[in-house]
C-alpha cells in the first residue's frame, strides 16, 4: 500500500512540475509559433510602407490624327497702335479682339518669342504656336485709367488690357507677347513707366529693343548702332532690375548699308554695357521658318502685318488663307519639345539640335 501511495505521489509531482513549466513558457512567451507572431507584429509596425514612384507615362501620339509637321512656318505678327480708327499702322480694339478670336479659332496658341528661337516650343499637340509683337511703345498699347475710387486700372480697350482680358477668357491661350519699345516714356504716363514695365515682365510676357530713338540704322555709324541698343537697355533696367533685353526690332526695317556694319546688330557694347540679341525681326511680309529648319537665321526674323489696311497681300488674313488652302506650310506641334515630328519628305529640312531627337511617320 505504501509503495503504490509512493507511486501516485510522485506521478502527481511530476505533472505539477510539467504544468508549471508550461505556464513559465507562456508568460515568457517561449512558444516558438507564438514567437514568430509575435516578431512579425513588431515589424510589421516598425516598418514603414512607402508608395514606389510611378514614372511619368506621356500618352502615345496618335500621328495620323494629329498630323504634326514641326518643320512648318510660323507667324510673328506685328502690330503698331491699338486704337480708333482703324488704319494701315492701327488696330482698334474690336478688331483686334477679332484677330485673337480668330486665331484661337483656328488653332494657334501664343509662344514667346524667345521660345520661338531656342526652339522651346511646348505648344499642344495638333496647334500652332504664334509670336505677337507690338512695336515702338504706344500708351494705347498699355493705357491705365483711374476709376472712380481714385485707383488706377488698366484701360480694357489697351493692348495688354485685351490680352489679358482674353487670356482670362480662355486660359488655354497662353498670355504671351513682346512689346518693343523706344526711349524717352515708353506705354506714356511718365509716373507709371516703372509700373507697366514690370507688369509685363512679371506676367510673363517680354520687352524687346526698339532702340533709344528709332533710329534709321541704313547710315548709322558703329558708336550710334551701339549707342542706341545701349541706352534703350538701360532706360529698361532702371526700372526693371537686371532684366536682359536681348532681342531687336529693326526700326523701318533698316540696316546698315555698310554690311561690315551688321554684326553691331548682333552684339555690341557701350559705355561699359555689353549686349547680345538672339533674334532680329524685320519689317515683313510672310511667316518664318520654324527654329528647327536648316535655313533658320535668327538675325532676319520675317513678320506678319497683323492688319487687313494697304497690306498688299501679305497681311495676317492673307496668310491664314494661304495655310488653310495649303499654299503655305503650317507648324503643327507634337507637344514634345524634346522630339521634331515631321511627316516623311519633310525630314531633310531639318537640323536637330542637341538634346532633340527627330520622329519621322
Amino acid at each position: 500500500m505504501r509503495s503504490w501511495k509512493g507511486i501516485l505521489i510522485a506521478i502527481a509531482i511530476l505533472l505539477l512540475l510539467s504544468g508549471c513549466s508550461d505556464t513559465n513558457r507562456v508568460a515568457a512567451g517561449e512558444f516558438p509559433e507564438e514567437r514568430e507572431e509575435q516578431k512579425q507584429e513588431e515589424s510589421n509596425e516598425e516598418a514603414v510602407v512607402e508608395e514606389p514612384e510611378m514614372p511619368e507615362v506621356k500618352e502615345e501620339l496618335d500621328l495620323e490624327a494629329v498630323k504634326p509637321n514641326e518643320a512648318g512656318e510660323i507667324m510673328v505678327l506685328m502690330y503698331h497702335h491699338i486704337k480708333e480708327p482703324e488704319a494701315e499702322w492701327s488696330r482698334t480694339p474690336e478688331n483686334f479682339r477679332g484677330d485673337l478670336q480668330r486665331l484661337y479659332e483656328e488653332g494657334f496658341r501664343p509662344i514667346s518669342l524667345r521660345d520661338y528661337v531656342a526652339g522651346n516650343i511646348t505648344t499642344e499637340a495638333g496647334f500652332t504656336p504664334v509670336v505677337l509683337t507690338f512695336d515702338d511703345g504706344n500708351q494705347n498699347n498699355f493705357n491705365m485709367l483711374q476709376n472712380q475710387a481714385g485707383e488706377w486700372v488698366i484701360d480694357p480697350d489697351s493692348a495688354v488690357g485685351i490680352l489679358v482680358d482674353f487670356h482670362e477668357q480662355h486660359p488655354d491661350f497662353p498670355l504671351k507677347a513682346t512689346f518693343y519699345i523706344n526711349g524717352g516714356t515708353p506705354f506714356g504716363q511718365k509716373d507709371l513707366v516703372e509700373y507697366k514695365l514690370n507688369y509685363i515682365v512679371e506676367k510673363g510676357m517680354e520687352i524687346g529693343n526698339h532702340t533709344n530713338t528709332h533710329v534709321d540704322f541704313t547710315n548709322a555709324d558703329p558708336e550710334r548702332i551701339q549707342s542706341e541698343m545701349v541706352k534703350l537697355i538701360q532706360l529698361v533696367n532702371k526700372n526693371v532690375k537686371e532684366y536682359e533685353v536681348n532681342t531687336l526690332a529693326l526700326p523701318f526695317g533698316s540696316k546698315p548699308k555698310n554690311q561690315d556694319l551688321r554684326k553691331y546688330l548682333v552684339e555690341g557694347s557701350y559705355e561699359e554695357v555689353s549686349y547680345k540679341n538672339i533674334a532680329i525681326l524685320e519689317v515683313g511680309w510672310d511667316p518664318y521658318r520654324s527654329p528647327y529648319h536648316k535655313d533658320f537665321d535668327f538675325t532676319r526674323i520675317r513678320r506678319v502685318r497683323a492688319s487687313e489696311t494697304k497690306v498688299d497681300g501679305v497681311g495676317m488674313y492673307d496668310w491664314l488663307r494661304a495655310f488653310e488652302e495649303g499654299r503655305r506650310i503650317r507648324y503643327i506641334s507634337d507637344g514634345d519639345s524634346d522630339i521634331i515630328t515631321v511627316p516623311e519628305g519633310y525630314g531633310e529640312n531639318v537640323l536637330v539640335p542637341e538634346g532633340k531627337s527627330i520622329r519621322v511617320y
